[in-house]
C-alpha cells in the first residue's frame, strides 16, 4: 500500500489491507481503539477533519469490520427495474440537486440477515467521463459526442458531457445494453468495484478543489429481479445531519 497514506490518529494508526487498486482499505486501528473505530475514533474530534482530508487526497477510504449503524444513517431507497435503469446506475455526484454538494459521502453495509448482491462502483471523475466517451457505441457518437471524443482535452464542463452522454444511452439503448455499457466504462475507468461485505463502510470524496469520485449501483450480471438483497446505509458525515434529510438516498 502506498506509504503516503500510512497516517496516525493520535494514539492509533490505520492498518491497511493489501491493495493496489483505487483508495486504501482500512480494516481497523492498531493501538487500543474502540471496537467502533469509525464513529468512536475516526469520526471524533480532534480527529474528523484530519480523517476527511485523508478522503479528499486518496478519494476514496473502504473501512472494514465497522460493528454497527449510527443514528445519522438514512436507508438507500434507490431501486432498479428490468426494464428501466433507475439515475442511480449512472455514475453521479451526491448532491446535485442541492445549492452545494456534500464534502464526503459515507455508504455502508450494516450487519443483516440478508447478504448485498448488488454491488456499487466508484470512479475518479473526470475519469470516469472519459471513459464514458470512449466506450461509447460508435452508433451513438454523433456531433459534439464525435467531437468531445476527439478532442477531450478541449472539454471545460465534464457535467454537460456527461448528462449529454447518459441521454444518447438512455434513448438509444435498452436497459441490460445500457448496463452492459456502464460495466465497460467502469472497467476502463478503473473502478473500485468489489462485492459488500456486512460491517463495511466506503467513504468517497465526492466535493472539494482537487479529485473527486462519482458512484453509481451496478449490476454485474443481466438483471433478473426478484433475488432478496441486503440494504444500505447513507449519510454526509462532514455535514449537518439535517442536509440529508432533504435528499433522494438513491444509489
Amino acid at each position: 500500500m502506498r506509504e503516503s497514506t500510512v497516517t496516525a490518529f493520535g494514539p492509533w494508526r490505520l492498518r491497511l489491507a493489501p491493495w493496489h487498486g483505487l483508495g486504501i482499505v482500512v480494516t481497523g486501528l492498531d493501538g487500543d481503539a474502540p471496537a467502533s473505530y469509525v464513529d468512536d475514533a475516526l469520526l471524533t474530534e480532534p480527529y474528523r477533519e484530519q480523517f476527511f482530508s485523508l478522503v479528499d487526497r486518496v478519494g476514496l477510504v473502504v473501512c472494514k469490520n465497522v460493528p454497527r449503524e449510527h443514528a445519522n444513517h438514512r436507508d438507500v431507497r434507490g431501486r432498479s427495474s428490468r426494464g428501466r435503469l433507475s439515475q442511480g446506475e449512472f455514475f453521479h455526484h451526491d448532491g446535485c440537486a442541492g445549492p452545494e454538494k456534500p464534502r464526503v459521502v459515507e455508504i455502508r453495509c450494516p450487519y443483516q440477515s440478508v447478504e448485498r448482491h448488488t454491488f456499487t462502483a466508484v470512479a475518479p471523475f473526470p475519469a470516469v467521463v472519459e471513459a464514458m466517451l470512449v466506450e461509447l457505441p460508435e452508433r451513438l457518437c454523433l456531433g459534439e459526442l464525435a467531437t468531445w471524443r476527439a478532442n477531450a482535452a478541449s472539454i471545460e464542463d465534464w457535467d454537460v458531457v456527461q448528462g449529454t452522454i447518459n441521454r444518447a444511452v438512455r434513448r438509444a439503448l435498452g436497459p441490460e445494453e445500457q448496463r452492459a455499457y456502464l460495466r465497460r466504462v467502469d472497467i476502463r475507468a478503473g473502478a473500485y468495484r468489489e462485492a459488500w461485505e456486512m460491517g463495511e463502510s466506503r467513504f468517497i470524496a465526492n466535493s472539494n478543489p482537487g479529485a473527486t469520485m462519482q458512484h453509481r449501483r451496478a449490476y454485474l450480471e443481466p438483471h433478473t429481479g426478484k433475488r432478496p438483497n441486503g440494504h444500505l446505509v447513507k449519510r454526509w458525515p462532514a455535514e449537518p445531519p439535517e442536509m440529508l434529510d432533504g435528499e433522494t438516498c438513491a444509489i
